[in-house]
């Protein structure tokens, strides 16, 4: 229960919404509340002072196709965007697919997921491998930004004071092959501050037996991807040579060995991922 000097506000407009957070700054935007409501068992739950439920926004709900690109409203729950089935980037329905339960999935949403300030959970990997975008709103203006510009590490989200994230844009290329992998931390205090837990996507597509695209992305404490090693087998006929996949991996090696995180064992597991993905497309 919210203590009852606790106010909730349920604007059904964005106008509305932000006249009410202009009022209150210290507002909480509301989604699925599975984040603030995250390692609390008290049987009385603490809430912020001020509430901002965004239930009520309908824009914030709507999904929308053409033929470039997949748009998916803030509150869209993960269980929505799994049902929409093969429009979805497959990097990104294993990645979803692999978040909580049904029942959870049908309150988390896709712009809770991106949002969370303590660490880059599910979606981030393969919305920063597919290139996607996010409409950011205040008040007064309305930017897009790229996914691994938002999710970028050190440091928080590229959200501004009063801004909220409102839309996911997705582009619509085809990928021969993807694979994600999710890494599972272990037991903490606190698990928002675990540092062994995170999620990997492999991506690769394929024309006429030749490699023209490569993508590998990391996310968790710490946001990894190497374009220099991505470019290296840009071109290249498949089944890979051994010899080429095998440097592909040692390119890898020596990019984790030089970053500071994640620690030794989760770098050790995305290694082998790393290789045992790159070994699939060669001999």
């Amino acid at each position: 229960m919210a203590d009852p000097h606790n106010q909730v506000f349920f604007p059904s407009a964005l106008p509305e919404l932000f006249t009410a957070w202009n009022r209150f700054p210290d507002a909480v935007p509301f989604a699925g509340g599975t984040g603030l409501l995250r390692n609390q068992g008290k049987h009385i739950l603490t809430l912020p002072q001020n509430i901002l439920s965004l239930e009520r926004l309908e824009e914030l709900h709507r999904i929308s196709r053409t033929e470039r690109y997949l748009e998916i409203g803030a509150m869209v729950t993960i269980s929505e965007i799994l049902r929409l089935g093969k429009t979805v980037p497959e990097a990104l329905t294993q990645s979803l697919s692999r978040i909580a339960g049904p029942q959870m999935r049908n309150l988390i949403t896709i712009g809770g997921n991106i949002c969370n300030p303590l660490r880059r959970l599910d979606a981030a990997a393969p919305l920063i491998a597919l290139d996607a975008r996010y409409e950011l709103r205040t008040a007064a203006e309305t930017r897009w930004v790229s996914a691994s510009r938002f999710s970028a590490l050190p440091g928080p989200l590229a959200l501004k004071p009063l801004e909220l994230l409102t839309r996911i844009r997705i582009p619509l290329e085809e990928w021969q092959y993807s694979l994600y992998k999710k890494f599972r931390g272990g037991e903490t205090v606190d698990s928002s501050i675990d540092e062994s837990g995170g999620g990997a996507v492999f991506m690769a597509r394929i024309q006429k037996n030749i490699l023209t695209d490569l993508r590998i992305v990391f996310a968790g404490q710490s946001v990894l991807r190497d374009k220099n090693s991505e470019t290296s087998l840009a071109g290249k006929h498949l089944p890979l040579d051994r010899r080429e996949a095998e440097h592909f991996s040692e390119l890898w090696k020596t990019f984790l060995s030089a970053v500071e995180n994640p620690g030794f064992m989760l770098r050790s597991k995305l290694y082998n991922f790393v290789e045992s993905c790159i070994l699939s497309l060669s001999d």
